[in-house]
């Protein structure tokens, strides 16, 4: 008897626990599916009033010569045209350099600055962070992948710390301090996330009086790469899925996006402008990772 009892709780247990299962392996599966595509819903911009705010008339400056040199030692320009980062050869002492630089960030109001300093200001910081958090996960190969919730596709709504008593997320600067405020779309070409499919992680820091012509120097660099705009030997058009993804800031519409890429490479301006078939839009989220220290 108490084995056909047994044997009826198991029975009545079984089903629900299965269905339990069943509906976890179906959630991460999905989650899974989604973190293998390129077809990922980009944030829209969305204002943080909070930031809009700046002193026109400020003398403050930032110092930023301590990003400055460790971009000097670890951000390495490579033939195939992509920068990538020697993450293995930061030592102890280059990560509390990393650290005292953006503690020093959130240490500012940058609130009190004036715009021609918060540009750099949000730019370095937002490029600063990105290094940090895979320093974070020296054993991930994406930065999809570095995360602090199961079930997040990356560390971008991570609160990575805080500045004026606010809690700020990488997400945070992108879409709701920079594109919003500053409404440029070469930012896209000056953020990095750590993927070889990423505009490059600039060489020099960004400051007051080099952001305007870094921010011309990175959309021409990056839209005069193949991982921007490509035609393959049979005609097909390939473009780099921020063109996807945020459509809206080139463009209208894809034509529009393909005038506005027509405006910026002469050599393909034809091609692009009459170009009727479909787009193969592709990214590369493989870490941007130098393989060799002295590479």
């Amino acid at each position: 008897m108490p084995s056909l009892e047994l044997k009826r709780t198991y029975y009545s247990v079984a089903p629900p626990l299965n269905n339990i299962v069943l509906f976890i392996v179906r959630v991460v599966s999905v989650v899974l599916a989604l973190s293998s595509s390129t077809a990922i819903a980009a944030p829209t911009t969305d204002l943080w009033s909070y930031w809009a705010t700046h002193d026109s008339t400020s003398p403050a400056t930032v110092d930023h010569q301590s990003w400055q040199q460790l971009l000097d030692r670890h951000v390495v320009r490579n033939a195939d045209g992509i920068n990538r980062v020697r993450y293995q050869s930061f030592t102890a002492s280059d990560t509390s350099q990393l650290n005292a630089y953006i503690d020093h960030l959130a240490a500012i109001t940058p609130t009190a600055l004036s715009r021609e300093q918060q540009l750099p200001y949000w730019i370095n910081l937002y490029n600063a962070l990105t290094v940090r958090v895979v320093l974070q996960h020296p054993t991930k190969d994406s930065i999809r992948d570095m995360k602090s919730r199961l079930f997040s596709l990356g560390p971008w709504n991570d609160e990575l710390l805080t500045i004026e008593n606010q809690a700020v997320t990488l997400n945070d600067i992108e879409h709701r301090i920079l594109r919003p405020i500053w409404q440029d779309l070469r930012l896209h070409y000056v953020l990095n996330c750590a993927s070889l499919g990423c505009p490059n992680l600039s060489t020099t820091a960004y400051t007051a009086n080099n952001t305007p012509r870094q921010l011309h120097d990175a959309e021409e660099i990056f839209l005069r790469h193949a991982r921007a705009i490509h035609f393959t030997d049979a005609g097909k058009l390939k473009l780099s899925s921020l063109f996807d993804w945020y459509q809206t800031d080139f463009g209208a519409d894809t034509a529009a996006v393909l005038r506005y890429l027509a405006s910026q490479r002469a050599d393909l301006a034809d091609q692009l402008i009459n170009y009727r078939g479909s787009i193969d839009y592709h990214y590369d989220w493989s870490l941007n990772r130098q393989q060799g220290v002295r590479d």
